[in-house]
């Protein structure tokens, strides 16, 4: 059935069945970038502000 619907429409199903994964895969790597910025931030801020359960950093005589 999916071939009947497939079968050389001119051209364009086959664009599709190219661009629609290469969208997937951008779709997915922008969101993974989006989160591992947020988690560089997240951690960066925490490092700004050390928490008290931290030791503090030996100083090298």
């Amino acid at each position: 059935m999916i071939a009947a619907i497939l079968g050389h429409q001119g051209g364009w199903d086959e664009a599709l069945l190219v661009l629609v994964p290469i969208a997937v895969f951008v779709g997915l790597l922008m969101l993974a970038n989006k989160r591992a910025k947020a988690i560089q931030a997240k951690r960066l801020n925490g490092q700004a502000h050390p928490d008290a359960s931290d030791p503090p950093a030996p100083e090298g005589d």
